[in-house]
């Protein structure tokens, strides 16, 4: 798939669903990233492939507004994935050549400062609900 491509909900799934039955370890540990996580300056990044992406449309602002119905945190390893919401409205959706471990991958700007960061993809935390205006 192109880095371009939009992956749909379904899509996602089936990404999430084929890495989290991968039992093998890797260098990648992207089974790992459980929450957002910087990604460390030993990251084999050259094993990553992109599966697509998220962001729906490349020049449109999308939302900031988060999703944590249960109280959960941006950081949070249990906060849920949810497709339409902030961060995962700009992430590009990334499989490692290796293991076919996926996560989400999105650069972070602040004011002084760029930080890329990771997300393991886990089928259980996927949510696709609209976003409140």
């Amino acid at each position: 798939m192109a880095h371009d491509h939009l992956l749909s909900s379904d899509d996602i799934m089936a990404l999430a669903r084929t890495s989290s039955a991968v039992a093998r370890p890797c260098a990648c540990r992207i089974d790992s990233f459980r929450e957002w996580t910087r990604v460390p300056a030993d990251f084999p990044q050259a094993q990553l492939r992109p599966a697509g992406t998220l962001v729906h449309d490349p020049y449109a602002e999308p939302t900031y507004a988060e999703y944590h119905p249960d109280g959960t945190s941006y950081w949070s390893p249990d906060a849920p994935i949810a497709l339409r919401h902030f961060p995962y409205n700009r992430c590009t959706v990334q499989q490692c050549g290796v293991c076919q471990r996926a996560c989400l991958t999105y650069v972070e700007a602040g004011g002084y400062y760029v930080e890329p960061r990771i997300r393991a993809l886990d089928p259980r935390l996927i949510v696709d609900v609209a976003v409140d205006d």
